[in-house]
This record gives structure tokens, C-alpha cells and sequence, in this order.
């Protein structure tokens, strides 16, 4: 009896032993189990980050593709058009270069017979009232002070009025041409009721003039331009009378219609 109660405490000790062992094995695994999701986790949030940043990166390589690829087309293009251009023979070259000297030739000529047509309709006029020239492809016709106006003044004298006239019926026959209205002054400070300086009697006598060729002698106003240059334009230093009185002028300036040769550079 004795010997059966030792060997039941022996069992039940063997027993709990099991039942504690178990315990502390799978307590372990547990924990073992908690840091290895952890660590999954972590990966995965890492991973995860790392997929944004991949996503970011194909966009932008994207938008650089797509950005190379217009930039590419557009040089393409242009080396089309360039090509296009190169194209041109020789020969077309040429012509082009004779159209352009022709122009310039015809106009020239055209300048000078223009020139020829109002020196010989001012035949009657001193050369010290006015003169015309060409210079650089136009005709300037200078009048002088004495010939149109009294000092400080910017109403036209009669002989000047004549002048004008007869000068109007060269422009109105005139085609293709514009016309500038220059005024320009000695150094000599002036103030009257009238006019402040210099630059505002250069304009006065300037629009004076416009007017008398537009309303008394029909010149077509848009082709006409009046401008003042005060005292800063002279011809001649204004140290002396003389050339003072030289500086003291207006000069009627004709210009040719340039379009067709603005249109052929262009082509």
C-alpha cells in the first residue's frame, strides 16, 4: 500500500514536470513568433516605401522620356526644314541674288529720275533758297529759312508757298513714295508766345508745311510725315553766320516704297 502511494506522487510529479516544460517551450516559441512578425513588418513598411519611391522615379523618367522625345521631333523638323532649304540650287540662288540686285538697281533709278523731275520743276529757285539730292536712296529737298519763313516764325511765305506747289505736282504723279517732313534749327536759344525752343518751332514749321501740301495742294496725307528736329541734326557747324543760316532748314525727304524688297529677303 505504501509502495503504491510513492509510486502515484512519482506520476503526478513526472506530470506537472510535462505540463511545466510544455509551458516554458511554447511561452519561448511565442515570443520567438512576435519579433519574427515584427521584423516582417518592418520589411514590409521599408518595402513599401521603397515601391513610392520607385513609382516617383518612373514618372519622372516619364515625363524626361516623353520631354526627350518632343524635343527630338522638333529637331527632326527643323533639320527637315533646314534640309528643305539647302535644297535650293545654285541657280536658284542666282536668280535670287539678280531679283534682289534688280530691285535695288530699279529704285535707284526710279530715285534719280525723281530727282532730275523736281530739280527741273525748281529750275526758278536760287541754290541758296533750296537744293536736291540723293543720298542714301532717297531725295531730300532742303529749304531753306529764307525761302519760307521769317525768324522764329512758322508761318509759310508766299514764295515759299510757291515752291511748295510746285513741288506738290511732282508728288501727287508720284507713286509708291513717302514723304518726311524734317525740321531742324541753329543752336540759337528762342522762347516766344508761341514756341518754348527749338524743338517745338522745327515741328511748327514742319506741320506748317504738311498742311499746305495735304489741304492747299492735295498730297495724299498718308504718305506724308512731319517731324521736328530742333537744333541737333545741322549740316554745318554753327560757329559762324553762315552756317547758321545753313542749319536754320527744312528738308522735304522722299523715300521709295521698300515692301517688294522687304518681301523678297523675306522669301
Amino acid at each position: 500500500m505504501k509502495m503504491k502511494s510513492s509510486l502515484q506522487i512519482v506520476s503526478i510529479l513526472t506530470f506537472v514536470s510535462c505540463i511545466m516544460f510544455t509551458a516554458c517551450v511554447s511561452k519561448k516559441k511565442y515570443h520567438h513568433s512576435q519579433d519574427w512578425a515584427g521584423r516582417l513588418q518592418k520589411d514590409s513598411t521599408l518595402t513599401h516605401k521603397e515601391l513610392d519611391d520607385c513609382n516617383v522615379n518612373v514618372k519622372n523618367l516619364t515625363s524626361q522620356r516623353d520631354l526627350y522625345q518632343s524635343e527630338n521631333q522638333t529637331s527632326q523638323n527643323d533639320l527637315k526644314n533646314l534640309d528643305s532649304k539647302s535644297k535650293l540650287t545654285i541657280a536658284d540662288q542666282a536668280k535670287r541674288l539678280k531679283d534682289l540686285q534688280d530691285l535695288i538697281q530699279s529704285q535707284k533709278d526710279a530715285m534719280n529720275k525723281l530727282k532730275k523731275t523736281i530739280t527741273d520743276a525748281l529750275i526758278n529757285f536760287k541754290a541758296d533758297e533750296l537744293t536736291v539730292n540723293v543720298k542714301d536712296g532717297k531725295v531730300y529737298v532742303s529749304l531753306q529759312e529764307k525761302l519760307l519763313f521769317k525768324s522764329g516764325s512758322a508761318l509759310v511765305d508766299p514764295k515759299g508757298k510757291e515752291a511748295l506747289a510746285t513741288l506738290a505736282k511732282v508728288l501727287n504723279v508720284t507713286a509708291d513714295i513717302t514723304v518726311m517732313i524734317e525740321g531742324h534749327t541753329d543752336n540759337v536759344p528762342m522762347k516766344s508766345a508761341e514756341f518754348n525752343d527749338n524743338w517745338a518751332l522745327s515741328v511748327g514749321r514742319a506741320t506748317s508745311i504738311v498742311r499746305i501740301l495735304t489741304k492747299d495742294y492735295g498730297v495724299d496725307p498718308q504718305q506724308i510725315i512731319a517731324s521736328g528736329r530742333g537744333e541737333f541734326h545741322p549740316m554745318k557747324p554753327n560757329d559762324t553766320v553762315e552756317g547758321k543760316a545753313g542749319n536754320r532748314r527744312t528738308e522735304i525727304i522722299i523715300s521709295p516704297n521698300l515692301n517688294e524688297l522687304y518681301k523678297l529677303l523675306g522669301d
